[in-house]
């Protein structure tokens, strides 16, 4: 999805469409270009696609110009067959509410195409959309279908289903590791000043997230403000590569003013993608992706007020409303759960301080 703002997706989109065909509501994938269904051989594509695009990159190389084009014409195809299939089903269900689901709606900049694109008026989009959300499905319809419980009638607004930490069993494991650490009173306000200060911070509060994404209870946090702020946590503390961009969390009452987005539309679970204003992409370098735009998480007092606190103590310090929030883990892990994996973390790469409920430590 990043790739895929550097690139010209005319330049193999000839090439790529073909592989693809809709009819109705199938999809048809040409499999003479892919091998992922044969169990004997370990490629996921054939000599074929080799001779199609040309010899696949090299392990451990770096993406260049025929890469961002190869991607970009892949991402065009995929939104282009899904606005096809779900023109098809609006046809013929004539439904104007959808729920989408699988691990395809993992592809954020998809996603905020889907008003614009298709004739579905209200998409909805859950925390989960790869195939953990499964469990989250399989438990509605058993209360609902089977259990004949009433089905709910709010939708859901975050992801916090994991376990808390109380502050004891937070500063049990911070003494049996024998570590320093200040108690503080206002988390947020403290977060929110070390933030300004251009550190970099590991910010564990709360229920931990179900998903794939952290929403500002297991998260690394850092200054949109700051350019070199991406390529920091890129390299010294997610230890991966320096086109992935990072996210930006923003105060729900606010986001009109940066994203340009209608103002019935959120997106709690940073599931889309949308534009940001041109006047504000000076502004948070850190969290706008080469094209202009980003991939937000609407941030509500009501469903994350100690998050919610953070941010607009941030605001009220710089005018911005919104902070640089990406998944507490470094690449190839999975997000921390518990304080120990935060602590963990912590002290394996660039973070400069954790609040760990109401503790905060430092290098």
């Amino acid at each position: 999805m990043a790739l895929s703002s550097l690139g010209d997706p005319g330049a193999f989109y000839e090439r790529v469409r073909p592989l693809v065909r809709v009819n109705g509501l199938r999809i048809e994938l040409d499999l003479g270009f892919f091998e992922h269904f044969i169990f004997f051989k370990p490629g996921y594509y054939s000599q074929k696609m080799v001779e199609l695009l040309g010899p696949p990159l090299a392990p451990g190389a770096e993406p260049g110009r025929r890469e961002w084009d190869i991607v970009a014409a892949v991402q065009r195809v995929a939104e282009e067959t899904v606005f096809e299939v779900l023109r098809a089903l609006h046809a013929r269900t004539g439904g104007e509410r959808l729920v989408v689901g699988g691990g395809f709606f993992m592809n954020s900049v998809c996603n905020g195409k889907l008003h614009r694109e298709t004739p579905y008026r209200q998409v909805f989009i859950g925390g989960s959309p790869d195939d953990s959300g499964i469990s989250l499905g399989s438990a509605l319809h058993g209360a609902h279908r089977v259990l004949s419980q009433p089905a709910p009638v709010a939708t859901a607004r975050h992801n916090y289903f994991g376990r808390v930490y109380d502050q004891a069993s937070v500063e049990a494991e911070l003494l049996r590791r024998k570590l320093r650490y200040t108690v503080v009173e206002d988390p947020a306000e403290t977060a929110a000043e070390l933030l300004v200060r251009g550190k970099i911070l590991g910010w564990f509060q709360g229920a931990s997230e179900f998903g794939q994404r952290a929403l500002g209870n297991r998260s690394i946090l850092a200054d949109p403000r700051r350019p070199e702020m991406k390529d920091l946590v890129n390299a010294s503390v997610k230890y991966r590569e320096g086109f992935r961009p990072f996210a930006p969390s923003i105060l729900a009452e606010r986001q009109q003013e940066v994203l340009d987005v209608s103002t019935d539309i959120t997106a709690h679970f940073m599931e889309r993608v949308f534009p940001i204003r041109p006047a504000w992409r000076e502004k948070v370098p850190a969290v706008v992706h080469f094209d202009g735009s980003a991939r937000p998480q609407t941030v509500e007092a009501a469903t994350n007020p100690l998050y919610h606190a953070l941010i607009h103590a941030f605001d009220e310090r710089t005018g911005v409303p919104l902070v640089l929030n990406t998944s507490f883990n470094v690449n190839g892990m999975p997000l921390v759960e518990t304080p120990a994996d935060a602590l963990d973390c912590f002290y394996a790469c660039g973070l400069d301080a954790l609040v760990l409920g109401n503790c905060l430590l430092k290098k």
